[in-house]
């Protein structure tokens, strides 16, 4: 599927699963269930059709794709029964954002999630999709919904007939009804529907929901430092010859941007209804506030369309700029001058309000330090308020053109207007028209020049596709893992640590390692694009490794950003500067870590830009599922605090020096001793689990990670 056609999830979910597979096999037509594995983490958003998919790492995949086997544990099966229907003015999202806080509180990392009981009846399969996108926020593996009539409506809804779909699993007696007893699972968690709230979360995770009546006082909570009583005080922002005033709580990004919700009819209908009644009410955009809309496939901008919302959603400059991953990843582009401007001069907590799924440090926009997740309606209203310092429910969005305040509650589209335009503008012929020609691309896409023969040619002098190093000197047996002695800790971080902290993403900065490469090779601030632009080349990104500007590393002594203390001399450098010393004087480095470690996308670069920079082991309180076996795929160790410890606690600062011996007879899950010394004198030693999961993993390591396992495979069956 080309560029600018739609998000890979939402077209999964809307066009390319049939639920049920048919082949030919035998001269008999056998029909199967489909199954999806993805390189992103949202590929769970399937699991909403009835079709168990879900994320690996991109090294994991390259490896199967070249006929590599994977290990993986089968998982605890955790069941969340459903209770009667969402309270009036609840939307997916608000639900979403709240089996999010509960599952994580409930612990059910790694593990499979399914939903049932008769709340089912009550969610579209819209919905659902809403909560299988979050999956990966929750932590589990899958978040599985089973077939039922909602999924048939979808089927047909979408145009895809669905009497197979139905006849296979009744056969199979898996087609659900509320009549059904409940199945067995290894936990049980229940929820009401009833009791589901409107919602948002933030500022920084997503399982950190915030009730929209506690919006104000939760910020200020968060943001305490420069409250003037119960407000912030407002800094005046000059712009082409108007004036207005910005404090901390402004919000200076609003998006309706993939993946999460753009799928759901009923919330993008929401919002444009939102956008229509605030339009007539006199309400406009404050000029601080940079929106966009980004939906998930062109299906969406072609019922909107039809049903005459576009316009007022344009009117509110919620223009459509692509169809794909933006705000959400870091591609919201820079903020006007002015705003920008001001919110480094007054170092101002600006805020940012998307309809993603991610809002980590960092991600959304640099000069961002307040990210919130929240439903596309409710992205258009603090887009309208202009800040999030504020209690919707009961102070007024704005004044409308007769002088009048305006609440949320007067422009909040009712249940039934929602229902009424859904069930008018989307239809089947919406999603053929706009699938018609999905693999056709446009006319820029099909006159690329496709080189011929089997392998790719490199070109020395691109900056965007690099041959990488990592077969670089590989011999044609693997040998021995090799002890790491007198390795130096690159970085000691605390908990929650995300591949947005580690790998890069969005935005190059110009004065950082990457932009500085990028500027020596001829590549002008105004050409960089982004860190996702230019995976391809090894040089941009081992650079923007650890660089993100909220990591907060112990050894920078208060620096915030991607910097770290090279020993012996004591200096303060950035941590691609210091990797490289390291290099120089043969010193292996490895990484102190806290609690859920390596948590968010699966970004393959977090693991491979880890390694590049000289990484052997990374040692943590827990870690991330994708992004550990991503470690193991690169051939970095993944070793595990035991239980009750942490670098804390163990009275480890990263001064150490570290050796891990034994490796060469290293087993799966076994305990590793790791020795340390100080310059003063001090030593200790602890044990630490290492994470090597299974026997093909621990092949994965001896050979120094997945793609030499694999070339070396196809070197000796050559």
């Amino acid at each position: 599927v080309p560029p600018g056609t739609g998000i890979v999830h939402q077209v999964n979910l809307e066009y390319l699963s049939p639920g049920v597979q048919s082949r030919q096999f035998g001269g008999e037509l056998t029909a199967y269930p489909d199954t999806l594995v993805g390189t992103d983490s949202h590929t769970t958003m399937i699991d909403a059709l009835g079709v168990v998919g879900f994320g690996v790492g991109g090294i994991e995949a390259e490896g199967v794709l070249l006929g590599q086997p994977v290990y993986m544990p089968w998982p605890d099966v955790v069941g969340m029964k459903l209770h009667g229907s969402l309270a009036t003015g609840a939307t997916a999202t608000d639900l979403v954002l709240t089996v999010t806080e509960m599952l994580r509180e409930h612990g059910v990392v790694g593990k499979f999630v399914e939903f049932f009981g008769a709340g089912l009846s009550s969610l579209s399969l819209a919905d659902r999709a809403t909560l299988s996108n979050m999956s990966p926020e929750f932590g589990s593996t899958v978040a599985m919904f089973p077939p039922d009539q909602g999924t048939c409506d979808y089927l047909d809804m979408t145009g895809r007939p669905s009497d197979l779909f139905r006849a296979y699993y009744e056969m199979q007696g898996m087609f659900r009804s509320d009549a059904d007893p409940d199945p067995a699972y290894d936990a049980v968690i229940e929820l009401d529907l009833a009791t589901i709230e409107p919602s948002l979360a933030g500022p920084r995770r997503p399982q950190d929901r915030v009730t929209l009546t506690n919006m104000g006082d939760a910020f200020r909570s968060e943001f305490p430092d420069r409250l003037d009583g119960d407000s912030y005080p407002p800094v005046p922002v000059a712009d082409n010859g108007s004036s207005y005033e910005m404090a901390d709580g402004s919000v200076a990004i609003a998006s309706i941007t993939s993946c999460t919700n753009t799928s759901n009819p009923s919330v993008m209908v929401g919002a444009g209804l939102v956008a229509k009644k605030a339009v007539e009410k006199g309400l406009a955009r404050p000029p601080w506030v940079k929106t966009s809309l980004a939906p998930g496939s062109r299906a969406v901008t072609s019922y909107l369309e039809k049903a005459g919302l576009t316009p007022f959603l344009d009117q509110l400059d919620f223009d459509l700029v692509g169809y794909g991953c933006t705000t959400c990843i870091g591609n919201s582009g820079p903020l006007d001058a002015p705003v920008a401007k001001a919110i480094d001069d007054n170092e101002l907590v600006a805020a940012a309000v998307l309809s993603g799924n991610r809002n980590f440090e960092g991600r959304v926009h640099p000069q961002i330090r307040a990210s919130y997740l929240a439903s596309p309606p409710l992205v258009v209203a603090f887009a309208l308020a202009g800040r999030v310092d504020i209690d919707l429910s009961s102070e007024p969005l704005g004044t409308g053109s007769d002088g009048e305040d305006v609440f949320l509650a007067d422009i909040w589209p009712t249940a039934e207007e929602v229902a009424e335009a859904v069930g008018e503008a989307v239809t089947a012929e919406i999603f053929k028209e706009s699938y018609a020609s999905v693999f056709e691309g446009d006319d820029r896409w099909q006159a690329l020049p496709v080189p011929e023969g089997a392998t790719y040619a490199w070109d020395a002098s691109s900056t965007y596709v690099q041959l990488p190093p990592f077969f670089e000197n590989l011999s044609p047996e693997p040998g021995d893992i090799e002890d790491i002695e007198g390795a130096r800790a690159m970085a000691v971080l605390g908990d929650s640590i995300t591949t947005d902290h580690i790998s890069p993403a969005g935005v190059i900065p110009a004065a950082g390692p990457a932009g500085i490469y990028l500027q020596d090779n001829g590549v002008e601030p105004v050409d960089f694009n982004s860190f996702g632009s230019r995976r391809g080349n090894h040089e941009a990104m081992m650079r923007g490794t650890f660089a993100n500007i909220r990591l907060r590393n112990e050894l920078a002594e208060g620096k915030e950003g991607g910097y770290t203390k090279h020993f012996p001399s004591g200096e303060i450098m950035a941590i691609y500067d210091a990797a490289m010393k390291y290099r120089e004087e043969g010193t292996p480095l490895v990484v102190l870590a806290g609690k859920e470690y390596g948590s968010g996308s699966s970004r393959d670069w977090a693991a491979k830009g880890t390694l590049l920079l000289g990484v052997r082991a990374v040692i943590a309180e827990s870690f991330e599922r994708i992004h550990r076996g991503n470690l193991v795929g690169m051939g970095v160790l993944p070793l595990q605090f035991l239980d009750g410890e942490s670098p804390a606690s163990l009275g480890l600062d990263g001064t150490e020096h570290f050796s891990l011996t034994g490796l060469t007879a290293l087993e799966p899950r076994q305990n590793v001793t790791v020795s340390w010394t100080r310059d003063d004198g001090a030593s200790g030693e602890f044990s630490a689990l290492a994470r090597i999961d299974g026997p093909t993993e621990l092949v994965y390591l001896r050979n120094g990670g997945i793609l030499p396992t694999v070339l070396r495979r196809l070197h000796s069956e050559s």
